[in-house]
């Protein structure tokens, strides 16, 4: 959810929530810092709507009514004993799943959230156990694209972004109308309605060049009913074109690699050599790398690539 409208939220429920009386649409846009924003009179109703449809899908117990049986124009409140919650308790396993959750983000913007939370937990008084040594999961967040298109697809807004697919010598300009963002087998994927071929399509947010671009005004695209999204991405997963790696693994490790290889024969002393198929090359390392130095790519070139790019990286 954008800053600016993530603020204003905040103010609404502050609002409403120190006022024992039923407060105007009228006078809520006059003690409400946010909605002077609105250029005209229907701008702010429709801005006003979903604000409070927002609020009841968070949970927040929104009351409508009137001060007095001679007022027609009814107003808004929330009861602080509707409000409230009670006091937060996590058995041990519970708490530690919180935190096992809140380190898997790996994005500034996700990260930054989910710390916030942590801390808050733990100022109520729950105890967060840390992780092992090594422990540190973390999901692919789609970088500056994930925050973008989940807005894009709450507001129901087109979104605009330049793509590589994997048969594209060059990016691709793409609009698109999202329907939904998945995340299947390690990565995030857009599903939408690609509003140039007017087809429904699957795009990786690892293969995004650049930061999306909301487009259009919101309220303009709505998904489908009856369409399973990671039926979708599923079905684009199991046909993206595989390439074949091969890898070089000492005698009894990599385990989980010699369970999905294709071929294995004898390597130099001490070392198997195995051939696995892989969908791209991202995922390959994300499979290889964690067996250290149990496991080394030596073919194809994009596959070393990855591997090498990943390990500068973890090195800097």
């Amino acid at each position: 959810m954008a800053a600016r409208r993530t603020e204003r939220l905040l103010n609404l429920v502050i609002c409403l929530l120190h006022t024992r009386s039923y407060l105007t649409a009228e006078r809520i846009r006059e003690m409400v810092a946010g909605y002077d924003e609105a250029p005209s009179d229907e701008a702010y109703k429709r801005m006003f709507e979903r604000d409070k449809e927002d609020l009841r899908d968070l949970g927040i117990p929104l009351e409508t009514g009137t001060n007095s049986a001679w007022e027609d124009e009814p107003g808004y409140r929330i009861a602080r004993r509707d409000y409230a919650l009670p006091d937060i308790t996590l058995a041990p396993a519970e708490a530690t799943a919180v935190g096992l959750a809140a380190r898997m983000w790996s994005s500034a913007s996700m990260s930054a959230a989910a710390t916030r939370a942590l801390r808050k937990l733990e100022a109520a008084g729950v105890e967060i156990a840390p992780l092992p040594e090594g422990l540190q999961p973390r999901v692919e967040s789609g970088g500056a694209a994930f925050p973008v298109l989940a807005e894009a697809v709450h507001d129901g807004r087109r979104v605009t972004f330049t793509y590589r697919g994997a048969g594209d010598a060059e990016p691709v300009a793409r609009t698109v109308e999202p329907w939904g963002v998945v995340w299947w087998h390690g990565r995030w994927y857009l599903v939408g309605l690609d509003a140039d071929k007017s087809a429904t399509r699957v795009f990786r947010l690892s293969r995004m060049v650049g930061e999306p671009k909301p487009k259009g005004p919101s309220g303009a695209v709505t998904r489908p009913d009856g369409v399973n999204l990671r039926a979708l991405v599923s079905t684009y997963d199991a046909a993206s074109p595989a390439a074949v790696a091969v890898i070089r693994v000492r005698e009894g490790k990599g385990l989980g690699l010699r369970r999905r290889a294709v071929n294995v024969s004898a390597g130099p002393a001490g070392w198997d050599v195995i051939e696995l198929t892989y969908p791209d090359a991202g995922r390959l390392a994300d499979q290889v790398l964690p067996y250290g130095a149990d496991a080394v790519v030596l073919e194809p070139a994009d596959a070393v690539e990855a591997v090498v790019q990943r390990l500068q990286a973890l090195a800097g």
